[in-house]
């Protein structure tokens, strides 16, 4: 009984579970191949981190997918708007806060520009996302153009990027040699994501929603838990959460509510579906566009702030190829190219594998060249089980 289950269960959500299954390989493999040094405490942070302004970029590209657009100008935007911080603190002398947040509403004004012809003028969002790409790597250019590098000695501003939150609890005769605020944080995580599962279980069951049974439940429950608690424990031996790793989860915590509970979340996914149906249903299309393009814009200026905080600096490179790595984190993910379908969880799951291919081939010494090959043979692997994965369902 409970195996028959484990299939049905498998095979429904087949396309979910081979991210997990990829993620777990890619860090079996690897963790082989370098002998342990892929999975250690050290490298396993240092992913995160790398994880981070990538993975910020797929929340929002993930809604831009899901509407049946794509957005060429995000990896120039955050790099402009990265050296635009760089020069509001270093030649204006602004205050860094203030500094985020003029760059995440210039940010979040830019994604409007780009999703306004798109919206009201129906041109294709490739050409205006195309138009944004040259525009914001002409702007980073020329922003860095007089100095070329812009350093970054605001220690503030580079906490994000390279700070860990700090040690609340000093119990050094308690686990030594371990961050307990970080042990703290991921109890406190599966304890709620204990009872957030059980509510969403009984709500299932009040709908009359088919639910897994209890010893399947409790099974997952554990499965859930264990992960959890290995991927704190790995980051309590370090330094324990990074300011990043932090900023990244709440990102993809408000937009998996939003995207899943809220009214806003189902009219995207609505739009995504059908175009045509959903504005006869009374949903305003135009509004929803300009939306999704102004939170990728945001999200934009976000990953550009993490980017040039863990550089501590503003480089004219800055940027190259970030929108190719969203959109190939999305499509491993399950974001479906043919839109309407995608969840802001796989599309970070998406990140991860995404990432730790990249960093494990580094580690292992892959030239780049090859590197480059790996990464695109995965993306259209991805896409290739997408499609056939859809026609099965089908």
């Amino acid at each position: 009984m409970a195996y028959k289950e484990i299939r049905t269960m498998i095979r429904r959500n087949l396309r979910e579970y081979a991210m997990y299954i990829a993620l777990v390989a890619i860090m079996i493999i690897f963790s082989i191949f370098t002998n342990g040094n892929f999975t250690s405490s050290r490298n396993i942070a240092n992913l995160l981190n790398q994880t981070g302004y990538i993975a910020v970029l797929a929340v929002g590209m993930t809604l831009i997918i899901v509407i049946r657009h794509i957005d060429l100008s995000v990896g120039f935007l955050a790099g402009f708007l990265g050296a635009v911080a760089a020069v509001l603190m270093t030649q204006v002398h602004l205050n860094a806060w203030l500094t985020i947040l003029l760059v995440l509403v210039l940010g979040a004004a830019a994604g409007f520009v780009t999703g306004f012809p798109v919206a009201t003028l129906g041109i294709p969002a490739f050409v205006s996302s195309l138009a944004g790409w040259l525009i914001y790597r002409g702007a980073l250019m020329l922003t860095t153009a007089a100095t070329g590098t812009i350093i970054v000695p605001n220690e503030d501003f580079n906490a994000l990027g390279n700070g860990y939150i700090p040690e609340l609890l000093p119990l050094d005769n308690l686990l030594p040699g371990l961050h307990k605020t970080t042990l703290l944080i991921g109890l406190i995580a599966i304890v709620i994501m204990i009872v957030t599962q059980f509510l969403d279980r009984k709500r299932k069951q009040q709908y009359h929603f088919d639910v897994l049974s209890m010893p399947m439940f409790i099974l997952k429950l554990l499965l859930l838990s264990l992960v959890i608690a290995y991927i704190t424990w790995i980051l309590a031996g370090y330094n324990g959460l990074s300011w990043t790793f932090v900023i990244m989860m709440l990102v993809v915590f408000v937009y998996d509510f939003l995207a899943r509970k809220t009214v806003l979340g189902r009219h995207i996914f609505a739009v995504g579906g059908n175009p045509e149906a959903a504005e006869l249903s009374g949903i305003n299309v135009k509004k929803i566009t300009l939306f999704v393009f102004a939170s990728m814009g945001l999200l934009s200026a976000l990953a550009g702030i993490l980017f040039t905080a863990r550089l501590k600096s503003a480089t004219p490179q800055a940027g190259t190829l970030f929108e190719l790595d969203a959109i190939a984190a999305c499509y491993i993910g399950g974001v479906s190219a043919a839109g309407g379908i995608g969840s802001i969880t796989g599309s970070l799951v998406g990140a991860l594998v995404y990432m730790s291919l990249m960093n494990g081939m580094n580690l292992m010494g892959t030239d780049i060249s090859l590197q480059y090959i790996i990464r695109g043979l995965v993306l259209v692997g991805a896409v290739i089980f997408d499609v056939t994965s859809r026609k099965r369902k089908a």
